[in-house]
């Protein structure tokens, strides 16, 4: 590791620690050469997913687009950031577990539906109205029909 303030590349690491609820470890370390210390962190690097949207166009997983989409269908309700970022968590342990490189961004909608069900029913039908395009109120209805059953 090179030190930031000299270029050096012979640094040790004097502390070592679990950051971010385990996801990663935060070293401090030390230049031999200059003797100033630093921070790093170590984080496990995921495999490169591929979302495939409904327009067959291909792009990155982007964990942001969920965790908006999970922050709109949630406003105004009694849920905490850290309640949503967990959920969000969850909902992305699921589909990397699932180890496949690729994944249509229909497949991610219905892992989020599915979760939002149990999680707050106003989020999941506003969620679904978004989803799956409810062109009129004959739609939003059977919807929640659903829900109640």
């Amino acid at each position: 590791m090179k030190c930031p303030f000299c270029n050096k590349e012979n640094t040790k690491v004097i502390d070592s620690r679990p950051a971010e609820e385990s996801n990663s470890i935060r070293r401090r370390r030390q230049c031999d050469e200059c003797g100033r210390r630093f921070t790093t962190y170590e984080k496990i690097e995921n495999i490169p997913l591929i979302v495939i949207k409904k327009d067959n166009n291909r792009e990155s997983y982007d964990r942001q687009k969920i965790e908006m989409g999970i922050i709109r269908s949630c406003h105004k309700r009694p849920i905490s950031m850290g309640e949503i970022n967990q959920f969000v968590d969850e909902i992305e342990n699921q589909i990397f577990n699932m180890e496949e490189k690729e994944i249509s961004s229909s497949r991610i909608g219905e892992i989020i539906m599915d979760r939002l069900k149990d999680f707050d029913s106003v989020a999941y039908v506003r969620f679904a109205s978004v989803y799956r395009e409810f062109k009129d109120v004959n739609t939003f209805m059977n919807e929640l029909k659903k829900l109640l059953e």
